[in-house]
């Protein structure tokens, strides 16, 4: 005679996958790899990068800020850009107990951009240009290849 089957209790834990091979699953890459990376912090290391070759030739912008943000903000009624008018970055000097700033703006320079070669070279210029600004220098004082082709 046939032995009906039980039913096999659940595991303990959570359940990875259901019967079908789908439902959760793991990490595509570990975080050590750049597959890992969110674009948004692929984006802010590029920043960090052209800083610190900034950072060995002018040892000041240790006191700056540089933050990423996604899009420059419009303030006040009646602002608005056209197509070549959209910001690429800011600077925000220093004020009472806050540090002088360099702001670069995420997806305006994603958009101009192929390829992460050439979003490094543009991001890295937009960091001269606002240092600069900031400084009182031209961007070929901050950086002698500025607007050299990097490519």
């Amino acid at each position: 005679m046939d032995k009906p089957v039980t039913p096999r209790d659940a595991a303990p834990g959570p359940r990875r996958r259901d019967r079908h091979g789908r439902g959760m699953r793991g990490p595509i890459a570990p975080p050590q790899v750049p597959l890992a990376a969110s674009r948004a912090e692929a984006f802010a290391d590029l920043v960090q990068d052209s800083v610190e070759r900034l950072e060995r030739r002018w040892p000041q912008l240790a006191d700056i800020d540089f933050l990423v943000l996604e899009v420059p903000r419009l303030d006040g009624p009646g602002q608005a850009w056209n197509d070549e008018a959209v910001p690429l970055g800011g600077t925000i000097g220093a004020r009472e107990g806050h540090p002088a700033r360099v702001v670069v703006y995420r997806r305006p320079v994603e958009i101009r951009t192929k390829g992460r070669d050439e979003r490094a070279a543009l991001v890295h210029e937009v960091v001269v240009e606002q240092v600069a600004e900031l400084l009182g220098l031209t961007p070929e004082t901050v950086d002698p290849r500025y607007g050299e082709d990097q490519g």
